[in-house]
């Protein structure tokens, strides 16, 4: 009886009673969750040009942020050193699709997969060539982001906001709003969703593939640069990084690997509701550390009822 009220009846309490701290583990949840959703972006632009899931995606984000610190102790200036990680990610785009997948054109997806295995190999051991194997202090100051703190008094407490995470969140919607703006507005998005759309007929009507992989690799490196900045300037940069791109799987498996909005959608979803877990029930009965696992089961658990997840569509097979 007791286990059942320290389930389902204390948590609740705990949120009525402290409605501050429950704001400020909500906005703790809010800010890892746009991070998560921004890796699982960079998968769900490739897979839906490509039909490629690009397990690279998670070293790109390391890579980038890398290159970006490597670039300013070398006496570039901070904003210079953005503008030419830019060309770096554009550069590596185009040798991935020239190298790597354009030899690879009609082969089993399995094959492709395996392919950007290969690419996260290859970026690991170049990267600890260049840059080195030890964490690095990303720029943040550098930079012009914020780093202080933004105190409020909701409910007569306190909920504290800090300046980057704010930077985070705002600079994150930004981005969405672009790419999304870009896919529906401009004659190069509409490409990339005619390819999702229906392959063989995007490509029938002369759209170039090599052009449209070229593009939404280097998007997906726009946006692990942005992802590596932000996780960066909380945990500084190394490879370690990488573990955080994994939490992007179980955002696919909630989202759709197709859905741009699920991705979004299911972000914010396991940010937040891992956060809560680890706070009001796994510190408490499970002794903490549950944010390493709740995002897979949850993700699980809601597979079982909806294999195709919470926004992707669902397959009906003929027979």
């Amino acid at each position: 009886m007791n286990l059942l009220k320290e389930i389902f009846v204390t948590p609740f309490v705990e949120m009525a009673r402290a409605p501050d701290f429950l704001l400020q583990v909500l906005w703790e949840g809010l800010v890892s969750g746009v991070l998560y959703a921004l890796i699982a972006l960079g998968f769900v632009l490739i897979y839906r040009s490509s039909r490629i899931f690009n397990f690279a995606q998670g070293i790109m984000v390391v890579f980038a942020a890398l290159t970006l610190v490597g670039l300013h102790e070398l006496g570039i200036p901070a904003w210079v050193s953005v503008l030419l990680t830019l060309a770096v990610m554009l550069g590596l785009a185009i040798v991935i699709e020239r190298v790597v997948l354009r030899p690879l054109v009609g082969q089993p997806d399995i094959i492709l997969f395996m392919a950007t295995i290969g690419i996260t190999l290859f970026l690991i051991g170049f990267g600890e060539i260049i840059f080195g194997g030890e964490n690095k202090v990303m720029i943040t100051s550098e930079l012009g982001i914020p780093t202080g703190d933004v105190v409020l008094e909701p409910f007569g407490g306190l909920l504290i906001l800090q300046d980057i995470d704010i930077t985070t969140v705002v600079v994150a919607g930004l981005l969405v709003v672009l790419l999304l703006a870009f896919l529906n507005r401009t004659r190069m998005g509409r490409a990339i969703r005619a390819l999702g759309d229906d392959h063989q007929a995007a490509l029938s009507v002369g759209i170039s593939l090599q052009t449209i992989w070229v593009l939404v690799w280097f998007i997906a490196g726009i946006i692990a640069l942005v992802t590596g900045i932000a996780w960066g300037s909380r945990a500084g940069v190394s490879f370690a990084l990488e573990v955080i791109a994994y939490k992007a799987l179980p955002v696919l498996m909630l989202g759709g690997l197709e859905s741009i909005s699920g991705a979004i959608i299911g972000g914010l979803m396991i940010g937040m509701l891992e956060k809560l877990f680890e706070i009001y029930w796994g510190a408490p009965l499970l002794g903490g550390n549950t944010e390493s696992w709740f995002a897979y089961v949850f993700a699980l658990i809601v597979l079982l009822f909806r294999p195709q997840g919470l926004f992707g569509e669902k397959i009906i097979e003929r027979v």
